[in-house]
């Protein structure tokens, strides 16, 4: 029997071009352009798993995913096979030989997302891949205090798809962070164990009302309490959303 190895590999993707990350039938995806560079480094199919699924238009800077292989390189190599086999738009960052028991989606003890807001009056071209534009003034002051209301361990049933199937819609959120940069750019940051389907981008579209004055910040706590998807904003756009860091 064969020793197969099993690798860990960071890596990032501009999500624009894509149907998502997991394999689709009628879309190329994330997933299924890694596999086909992977399977001609390793010269068969490889199935790889990933700390999670992005959707659609959906960005990556530390997106991780795991493969097992009979093919034996430095770990400073897998990043150069692979790149070297993929679109501009896909980049292995780093790879690493890790225990067999070690698995990219049940391991994870923290994942980061960012999401980015243009806040200016006037479109920026070469941000409109990468953010939202919202072009009416927002008080992040009374955004900040409305975020603190969903920090700790809640059950976020108003902050997800309806389309979710998971049952168990109890999440637990660390920190969440909202500044402004460079002067028109707002960050969100989100630390958590794991969030939901569209869990992020239903809260920045909260976030928004509350900046907005749609909504005071207090509000931000009834909706959570309400456990009832209509309670909440609109789902934010996918472009301006980033898996940014997973920790293990």
């Amino acid at each position: 029997m064969e020793e197969l190895r099993k690798v860990k590999c960071t890596v990032s993707y501009d999500g624009g071009n894509y149907g998502g990350y997991q394999l689709q039938e009628n879309f190329v995806t994330i997933q299924q352009v890694l596999e086909e560079a992977l399977k001609k480094v390793i010269k068969r199919p490889v199935r790889i798993y990933a700390s999670g699924r992005t959707d659609a238009g959906v960005h990556a800077r530390g997106q991780v995913f795991h493969f097992q292989t009979p093919v034996i390189l430095p770990e400073d190599r897998w990043p150069l096979a692979m790149n070297c086999l993929l679109p501009e738009d896909i980049s292995v960052l780093a790879a690493t030989y890790v225990p067999d028991s070690f698995h990219a989606r049940f391991d994870v003890k923290e994942k980061t997302y960012r999401y980015c807001l243009w806040n200016r009056r006037i479109p920026d071209v070469f941000l409109r891949r990468y953010s939202w534009h919202i072009p009416y003034a927002l008080d992040l002051e009374k955004m900040r205090e409305g975020a603190q209301y969903l920090i700790g361990e809640h059950d976020f049933t108003s902050f997800c798809s309806v389309k979710a199937v998971v049952e168990d819609k109890v999440r637990k959120i660390y920190d969440i962070a909202i500044e402004e940069q460079n002067d028109g750019e707002v960050w969100f940051t989100f630390r958590g164990k794991g969030f939901l389907y569209n869990m992020v981008r239903i809260i920045v579209g909260t976030l928004v009302n509350v900046g907005a004055g749609k909504i005071q910040p207090a509000d931000v706590r009834r909706i959570l309490e309400g456990r009832e998807r209509t309670l909440a904003g609109k789902t934010a756009p996918a472009q301006g959303l980033f898996l940014w860091e997973v920790k293990y």
